[in-house]
C-alpha cells in the first residue's frame, strides 16, 4: 500500500494555489461589475499594443525593421544575460573567461556595426 498521507501538504498547497489564483482573476472583474466600472466602448477595446489592427488580413505584411529590432533585442537581452554569470565567475576563470567574454562582445559590436551601417536601427 501507499502512504498517501505525504501528499496531503502537495494537495494543501494546490488548493490555496488555485484559490488564490482565482480570486486575483476573478474577485477583481466581478468588484469592477458592481461597482460600475464594467463600460465597455469602441475606445476601450480598440488595439494598444503595437498599432497594428488585430482583426485585420493575416497576410498583411510588416516591415522586415520590425524583425530586426526584435531580434536585436533578443541577442542583446541574452548578452546581458550572460554577463552576470560571466562576472560573477570571473575569479574562477581568469584570463580565459575574460579574452572568451571579450571575442563574444567583439563579434556582437560588429553585428551592431553592421546592422547600424546598413540602416536597420533608423525609423521614420
Amino acid at each position: 500500500m501507499v502512504d498517501l498521507s505525504q501528499y496531503l501538504p502537495i494537495l494543501i498547497f494546490i488548493f490555496i494555489a488555485l484559490g488564490l489564483s482565482v480570486a486575483f482573476v476573478f474577485l477583481p472583474m466581478g468588484v469592477s461589475r458592481l461597482t460600475g466600472a464594467h463600460n465597455p466602448d469602441a475606445e476601450k477595446l480598440s488595439e494598444y499594443e503595437c498599432g497594428f489592427p488585430a482583426f485585420d488580413d493575416a497576410r498583411s505584411q510588416f516591415d522586415v525593421r520590425f524583425y530586426l529590432v526584435a531580434i536585436s533585442f533578443i541577442i542583446f537581452d541574452l548578452e546581458a544575460a550572460f554577463l552576470f554569470p560571466w562576472a560573477v565567475s570571473l575569479g574562477e576563470t581568469g584570463w580565459t573567461g575574460w579574452i572568451g567574454m571579450m571575442v563574444f562582445l567583439g563579434i556582437l559590436a560588429i553585428g551592431l556595426a553592421y546592422e547600424w551601417k546598413k540602416g536597420a536601427l533608423d525609423w521614420e
